[in-house]
């Protein structure tokens, strides 16, 4: 992609020095993909912290309701056995004529059974029944069931006398005196329950009433897994209690959606189920995100230094092999410069056995050669034979065009036996196919090849292309195995092959396949193949069909221009060439060539 913008911009990626094409392949490979990867890291913590801390208050937030629960139970267990208490109800439903009556039954039944609760159950702090039968002496756990009491928030929690609802409400105590003597209503959480069980003991109205310890609320409340401030919110929205002791809870009836809370705080809630006794009640945890993400602020600085040392230490190697590379291809290039300019000086510098090392070598050897060359045939000679000297300057520069393309075989020969040392059996079969490619190049002593040896030529291209552009390329070769052995011109089919790979697939971005067929009918040899790639405007075409009528020398055509001169030079107006495409519905060429004939030009 980014070779595709340079090319699109008239930049181009051959044009772009090796020193800043060491920088695009650090800051793309390696600068962006660990910077990219530690903020990525660092998210994906940061959520999994706050995601396993919320997880954690939450459950702690259940624990606590389910204790304060577990608590209330215990005060329900005890209301139930007051509740159906047929000996009790019986006591507090006579009528005493005397007070000494009243006495001897209550310190027979009534203070044991008063008392036999609060041992055993550790939340309950106290126990009294309020009546309205005058003839009980009002102390001792008993109380009247006055029209003051009757006008209480606890009391009105009942509903009307007949009704036999169970409430769990917050009240104010008034048996309480601090120590200025002033009467001070403190409050409490407490279990009322009308004591109606029995239908035969109802002739006065008995109203129980049970106050838990606030001792044992506190204990709840101050749950250390909650990191924020705990609310219990009764069914009118009021905040029954709270551990944040900057909220007035315990004066006033503080509605809880008037709470003022910062900007990131979160909001955890939790209900009690219906059927129970507190089904309309809600347990509410405020936690700021920074007591969230205080954990994660301690393995920050981890993270600081995870990421500097995967950046510096890479910048590190990289910057030492690029120099490595670079300085010694630009000694390179220096000398070379000076060979052009008759300069032919050897390069002196470390021996090393990489591929540039290699490569130094060889230009080494490549000016010596030269230079004995030029001093042993050239020199000697330039005064006497001037037109000699001009032959022998061609001959020079055929030579020169010969050394760098062997040069090169051998470097890829070098370069291919290290893969296969090193086990990149992948790479040392492209690397074979380009050798074998360019070995033939060189090797042009015949003009005409079976078809079965240029289908090699073919298949080294398209597994090179193949590895080059990996599953956006797939190929079918069908073969005729009766025209494996017939002659063909060398190179006629490859230049389209190439430009099937090259013009047509490579615009596609997935899904790229060229079909090729070889078959043999009526004495010509039949040549097609077809790609799914972007295809050409009609212009295009009809500038490859122009071709065909042109009479103009070879000159430096290469490619398709240069198939259509040598097919036109051997065979004349006998072969077939066809050519149809389509913008982006890819390219079909087909070429038909008599089999009867075989000549070298």
């Amino acid at each position: 992609m980014i070779a595709k913008w340079l090319n699109g911009n008239k930049i181009g990626i051959h044009h772009i020095r090796l020193r800043n094409k060491m920088m695009i392949v650090y800051i793309f490979c390696v600068f962006l993909p660990i910077l990219i990867t530690n903020i990525v890291f660092y998210q994906v913590t940061s959520e999994n912290v706050k995601r396993q801390n919320l997880e954690d208050t939450t459950r702690a937030l259940e624990q606590i309701k389910n204790q304060l629960l577990t608590e209330l139970d215990g005060a329900i267990n005890v209301s139930s056995g007051f509740f159906t208490d047929n000996k009790l109800n019986e006591l507090l439903e006579n009528e005493y004529k005397r007070p000494a009556d009243y006495i001897e039954a209550y310190d027979s039944y009534f203070r044991r059974i008063l008392n036999s609760y609060t041992p055993i159950y550790a939340s309950v702090q106290n126990i009294k029944i309020y009546l309205d039968n005058p003839t009980l002496l009002h102390s001792g756990g008993i109380g009247y069931l006055s029209p003051e009491i009757k006008e209480s928030e606890w009391y009105l929690a009942l509903g009307g006398p007949s009704s036999n609802a169970t409430a769990f409400v917050r009240s104010p105590r008034e048996d309480l005196l601090i120590a200025s003597g002033e009467g001070v209503a403190v409050d409490t959480f407490s279990l009322v329950r009308r004591m109606n069980y029995f239908d035969s003991l109802n002739n006065w109205e008995k109203v129980l009433k049970i106050e838990l310890k606030m001792s044992s609320i506190h204990t709840i409340f101050s749950n250390l897994n909650v990191q924020g401030n705990v609310y219990l919110v009764n069914g009118e929205g009021e905040v029954a209690y709270s551990n944040n002791t900057e909220t007035d809870w315990f004066t006033v009836r503080q509605p809880f959606d008037q709470l003022r809370f910062p900007s990131d705080s979160v909001l955890l809630r939790t209900s009690y189920p219906a059927g129970s006794l507190l089904g309309d009640w809600q347990m509410i945890a405020v936690v700021s995100e920074k007591d969230i993400f205080s954990e994660l602020r301690k393995s920050r600085e981890f993270v600081y230094w995870m990421s500097g040392i995967n950046l510096i230490v890479p910048t590190l190697i990289i910057g030492w092999i690029a120099r490595s590379i670079t300085a010694r291809l630009g000694n390179i290039l220096r000398y070379m410069k000076r060979v052009k300019n008759q300069h032919f000086d050897t390069m002196h510098q470390e021996e090393s056995n990489d591929e540039i090392g290699q490569l130094t070598g060889e230009f080494n050897r490549m000016t010596l050669q030269i230079r004995s060359l030029i001093n042993d045939v050239y020199v000697a000679d330039i005064r006497q034979k001037s037109l000699e000297l001009e032959r022998r300057k061609a001959q020079l520069n055929a030579l020169q065009s010969q050394i760098n393309p062997h040069f090169l075989f051998n470097a890829l020969e070098t370069i291919r036996m290290r893969s296969v040392i090193k086990k990149e059996t992948e790479t040392a079969k492209i690397i074979h196919n380009m050798a074998k490619l360019f070995r033939s190049a060189l090797t042009w002593k015949r003009d005409m090849v079976t078809v079965r040896e240029e289908l090699e030529f073919v298949n080294c291209f398209l597994e090179i292309q193949q590895y080059r552009f990996g599953d956006r390329l797939t190929f079918d070769l069908d073969v005729d195995p009766a025209a494996g052995e017939l002659l063909i011109p060398k190179f006629i089919y490859l230049p389209f092959v190439e430009n099937a790979c090259i013009h047509g697939v490579e615009q596609v971005k997935k899904g790229g396949h060229i079909d090729l067929r070889i078959y043999s009918e009526e004495g010509m040899v039949h040549f097609s193949i077809q790609d799914n790639g972007g295809g050409m405007p009609p212009e295009q075409m009809d500038k490859i069909r122009s071709y065909l009528a042109e009479e103009e020398e070879l000159g430096e055509r290469i490619g398709v221009q240069n198939v259509i001169y040598r097919l036109k030079l051997i065979y004349g107006q006998e072969f077939q060439f066809d050519i149809d495409s389509e913008a982006g519905h890819g390219t079909s060429v087909r070429i038909g060539i008599p089999v009867a004939r075989s000549m070298n030009f």
